[in-house]
């Protein structure tokens, strides 16, 4: 029997009903009405200000993606994540500067969406050759292996090396109309809004439907007791590398649209720092959640954008705060961190869950 309702009075029958993306009318209207709201109410509503500041929620949330897939789902962790975001990034910043595409593809616009798919990929097999230490090691000597990958990558490679092809210094410049999809020139800030929009959504969809199939539920019991699932016949080396080719995949895509919202691109956006802001984020949005990353995305960036505006007018006062501005910043990161391991550990997410328990169970509740 069909209800708009769920969970009082309307019963699974199979797998596929348990599974199903939209369950009921209801969840349907929900999703629905985000969707609007996201695609359409967001961009009417807000000046270029806030859009930016919508922007960068979804940059955080597609680099916080595959750092969920990797703690949070499959138990790997991880202090590496923003290497294979800067190789996406300039995976596809080289295709769509150096590499001598024909000009029908030119043309056609097609040179900087393949470049997001090759970044992805290139970024996918990178995060595998440092996920190879995870078949003997894990825990505290993983994360160690991972932070190899950072400092690798961004600080040796992308810095000493491939940032000094064709002489210019530090960073790549990307030159006004040269990022276009189609025959669209992705070069303002509603332009990039959408283009984050859309591969986000992208994104999502794919994770979700990864987590709901084998691959997602090997994760699981990877996470859960790795002894028990090889056991069960579960090839964890296996499992454990797709996870990091997923994540980095995940992360390339990132680092793609990441070019897209700067006009060169440097070494110094992808320090270390991004990756611990990364964890802190899933750690505040919930581990083992997608909707923890984008919780704890919007958390995170819009908090400090708000405590930014609150110094600006305290700066005609103290000075000296805006220049210490980026150590209240890490300051409030950390503050933050410890306040929801102490009084919320479970993150923003459960006490989203909690939330729509009560209005779902209405009015028998308890």
């Amino acid at each position: 029997m069909s209800s708009v309702w769920l969970p009082c009075g309307d019963y699974h029958q199979d797998y596929r009903e348990d599974q199903g993306w939209w369950q009921t009318k209801f969840i349907k209207g929900k999703m629905i009405l985000l969707l609007l709201v996201v695609f359409v109410g967001i961009p009417l509503l807000f000046d270029g200000y806030w859009i930016s500041v919508a922007t960068m929620v979804g940059y955080t949330a597609m680099g916080a993606l595959g750092v969920q897939l990797l703690i949070g789902y499959a138990g790997l962790l991880t202090l590496g994540h923003a290497a294979f975001i800067a190789v996406g990034a300039y995976t596809s910043t080289m295709l769509v500067l150096q590499f001598p595409w024909p000009q029908f593809m030119l043309d056609a616009g097609l040179a900087y969406p393949v470049s997001i798919l090759a970044a992805g990929v290139v970024a996918g097999f990178w995060s595998v050759l440092f996920g190879l230490p995870s078949a003997k090691v894990k825990g505290f000597y993983l994360i160690l292996t991972t932070m190899a990958a950072q400092f690798i990558t961004v600080d040796f490679i992308l810095t000493q090396y491939i940032s000094q092809i064709g002489g210019r210094g530090q960073a790549f410049s990307l030159p006004p109309g040269t990022i276009k999809i189609g025959p669209w020139v992705i070069d303002t800030e509603l332009s990039v809004y959408f283009v984050m929009v859309v591969l986000l959504s992208l994104m999502i969809i794919v994770l979700a439907n990864l987590l709901r199939s084998k691959p997602g539920r090997a994760w699981v019991a990877i996470r859960d007791n790795d002894i028990a699932a090889e056991a069960l016949g579960i090839n964890i080396i296996w499992y454990k590398l797709l996870a990091f080719f997923v994540a980095g995949f995940m992360a390339g895509i990132a680092g793609a649209f990441w070019v897209c919202n700067t006009a060169a691109l440097s070494p110094e956006h992808f320090q270390w720092f991004l990756s611990l802001w990364l964890v802190g984020v899933i750690l505040i949005g919930g581990v083992g959640s997608i909707q923890g990353a984008v919780f704890g995305s919007i958390f995170m960036v819009v908090v400090m954008e708000l405590l930014q505006l609150s110094v600006i007018p305290l700066a005609d006062y103290f000075p000296q705060l805006l220049m210490d501005f980026a150590y209240i910043k890490d300051m409030a990161f950390g503050l933050a961190i410890c306040a929801f391991l102490i009084y919320e550990p479970n993150g923003l997410a459960y006490r989203w869950w909690q939330a729509k328990n009560y209005f779902n169970l209405w009015p028998f509740s308890y």
